[in-house]
C-alpha cells in the first residue's frame, strides 16, 4: 500500500496565524491557532506588527498543530507557506529584524523606501521574512510583491530598468531571490524545528499572497465565479490569464499559479474586524444572550439577527471604520433609526453592508472585464455563518457557494507544497483532489429585489455624508 502523504499549510493572517496539517485528499487532520497581538500604533499613520509577532504567532500555532497531529512525521512531505501581503520587512544582513514589521495598513508601504537606518541589509515582504526563520534563505516568492515593489508584474521577476529601480528606492541588492508559487523556498532548519515543532529538513514550498493562496484553496478557476474574501480586508476576485494595467475598477494581483492573475475588485478595510468590534462592543451582555440559549456568541448573533427583516427595517451602514487612503476624513456610518431596530438590527445592518458593498465592486469589475458572475464562492470566517451566506446569495441573486475547508489559504499553500513535491502533476490535478464544496445556499427572488432597490440608496450615502465628514475631520481628525 501507498503512504499517506501529509502537507503543511501555513496561513499568517492579518488576525491570527493558522497551522493546518491536511492530507493528500484535502482533509484536515490537525490544527492550531494563535491571535496576532494587537497592531502598535504610536503615530498617525504608523501600524506596525510589535516585536516579532509574526515569527512567535507561527511558533505557537505550529506546536499546537504538530501536537496534534495522530500521524507519523515521516509521512509530512513538506510546507507551504502563506502569509499577509503588502507587508514590509527590514533586516540585517543576518536576517533579524531592524524594526518591526510594517502592516499593509501602514502609511510607508505605500510609499518608495526611505533608508534611514544603517543597520537594514534587506527589503522583504513578511514571507520572505518568514522564509529566511523558516530555512536560513534569503528568498521568496514572487507572487507576493504587489504595490510598491520594482516587480515586473509581466516576466515575475525584478525590474531591469534601474531608473524604475530608483523610484522605489530598493538597490537592487537589497532584495531577496524570487522563485515562482510551486517552488521549493528552502528546509527547515534545526532552529525553525525548535521554534515550530515542525520537523527539520522539511522542504518549504512557494506560495503567493494571501489572497491568491485563498483563491487557489477555494478552487477558483474560471471567469464566471466571484470568490468574496470575507477577512480582515474584503474584497470580490476573480480569474484570469492577462495582466490589465490602468483599469478603473480592479486592479491585477499574481495569482498563486505561475503567470496567472486575480483580478480583484475595491473593497472593506476592516471589514470583518468591524463585526468582530461589534461583537466584543456587546460584551457581556451577548455573552450572557449566548449562554442562556447554549451557543457560542457568533451563533447567537448570527441566530438573532436572522429573525430580523431583510434591510434591517431601513437601517444602512457605511463600512469605513478604516478611512480610505484617498479619503482619509470619512468615518463608519449607521443611519436609519427610527425605533423600530434593535442591536441585532445592528448587527445584521453589518452583514448586508458587507454584501452590498461588495455587490457594487462587483459588478463594475464585471462590467469592465465584460463578464458576469453566475455564482460566487464566499470564503473567510463570515462564511460559517447561514445568514452571512444567504445576504450574499440574496443581494446578488446568483447561488452562494461555500468551501468545505473553512481556512482556505492553509489549504491553498498545501495544495502548492503537493505540487512543488510531485505528489501531483498540475494545480489543476491537486485542486480536483483536495477542494471540496460545501453547502450552497439559493438567492429568493424576493429579498434580491428589495436588496437591489436598497443598493440604489445604499451606493448614493457617502455623496451626502461626504461633505459633513470633511468638516468634522477638521475638528476631530
Amino acid at each position: 500500500m501507498s503512504r499517506t502523504r501529509y502537507f503543511i499549510g501555513i496561513d499568517n493572517g492579518s488576525q491570527s496565524t493558522k497551522v493546518t496539517v491536511f492530507d493528500a485528499h484535502g482533509t484536515v487532520v490537525s490544527q492550531g491557532r494563535q491571535a496576532l497581538r494587537p497592531n502598535a500604533t504610536p503615530r498617525p499613520g504608523v501600524v506596525e506588527h510589535p516585536d516579532d509577532d509574526l515569527w512567535t504567532s507561527v511558533g505557537a500555532a505550529a506546536r499546537r498543530a504538530m501536537a496534534a497531529f495522530p500521524g507519523t512525521v515521516d509521512d509530512i512531505a513538506g510546507v507551504g507557506l502563506c502569509t499577509i501581503r503588502f507587508c514590509r520587512a527590514l533586516l540585517t544582513a543576518d536576517g533579524t529584524l531592524a524594526g518591526p514589521v510594517l502592516s499593509w495598513m501602514d502609511e510607508r508601504v505605500s510609499r518608495p523606501y526611505e533608508h534611514r537606518d544603517e543597520r537594514v541589509r534587506y527589503v522583504t515582504t513578511s514571507s520572505g521574512y518568514l522564509t529566511h526563520r523558516m530555512t536560513g534563505a534569503f528568498r521568496d516568492t514572487a507572487a507576493n510583491y504587489a504595490g510598491m515593489w520594482p516587480m515586473d508584474p509581466e516576466t515575475w521577476r525584478w525590474t531591469e530598468d534601474e531608473s524604475e529601480l530608483a523610484t522605489y528606492g530598493i538597490p537592487r541588492a537589497m532584495l531577496f531571490e524570487t522563485v515562482l508559487p510551486g517552488e521549493v523556498l528552502g528546509r527547515v532548519t534545526a532552529a525553525a524545528a525548535l521554534h515550530t515543532g515542525i520537523p527539520a529538513g522539511l522542504p518549504v514550498v512557494a506560495t503567493a499572497n494571501d489572497k491568491a493562496v485563498e483563491a487557489l484553496g477555494c478552487g477558483l478557476r474560471t471567469p464566471d465565479t466571484l470568490l468574496v474574501s470575507l477577512g480582515t480586508y474584503v474584497a470580490g476576485m476573480t480569474t484570469g490569464t492577462r495582466e490589465v494595467r490602468d483599469a478603473a475598477d480592479f486592479w491585477t494581483n499574481s495569482a498563486c499559479r505561475p503567470h496567472a492573475y486575480l483580478y480583484e475588485s475595491f473593497g472593506v478595510r476592516r471589514g470583518m474586524w468591524t463585526v468582530s468590534w461589534y461583537r466584543d462592543l456587546l460584551g457581556e451582555e451577548a455573552e450572557s444572550g449566548a449562554a442562556r440559549a447554549g451557543l457560542s456568541v457568533e451563533d447567537h448573533l448570527n441566530t438573532e439577527a436572522a429573525k430580523v427583516p431583510a434591510g434591517s427595517d431601513g437601517l444602512m451602514t457605511v463600512l469605513d471604520w478604516l478611512a480610505p487612503t484617498d479619503a482619509p476624513y470619512r468615518k463608519g456610518t449607521i443611519l436609519g433609526f427610527d425605533g423600530r431596530q434593535g442591536r441585532f438590527h445592528l448587527y445584521r445592518s453589518l452583514l448586508e453592508s458587507l454584501a452590498l458593498t461588495i455587490y457594487g465592486h462587483g459588478s463594475r469589475m464585471a462590467a469592465e472585464l465584460g463578464t458576469e458572475f453566475d455564482r460566487t464562492v464566499i470564503s473567510g470566517g463570515g462564511s460559517g455563518s447561514d445568514l452571512m451566506m444567504q445576504i450574499f446569495a440574496d443581494v446578488f441573486g446568483v447561488p452562494a457557494h461555500r468551501s468545505e475547508v473553512n481556512n482556505a489559504a492553509g489549504l491553498g499553500a498545501a495544495i502548492c507544497a503537493s505540487v512543488g513535491l510531485g505528489t501531483y502533476g498540475s494545480f489543476d490535478e491537486a485542486i480536483a483532489a483536495m477542494v471540496r464544496p460545501g453547502a450552497v445556499f439559493t438567492p429568493s427572488p424576493e429579498r434580491h429585489a428589495l436588496y437591489g432597490r436598497m443598493h440604489a440608496v445604499f451606493e448614493e450615502i457617502t455623496t451626502h455624508t461626504d461633505a459633513v465628514y470633511r468638516k468634522s475631520y477638521e475638528i476631530f481628525g
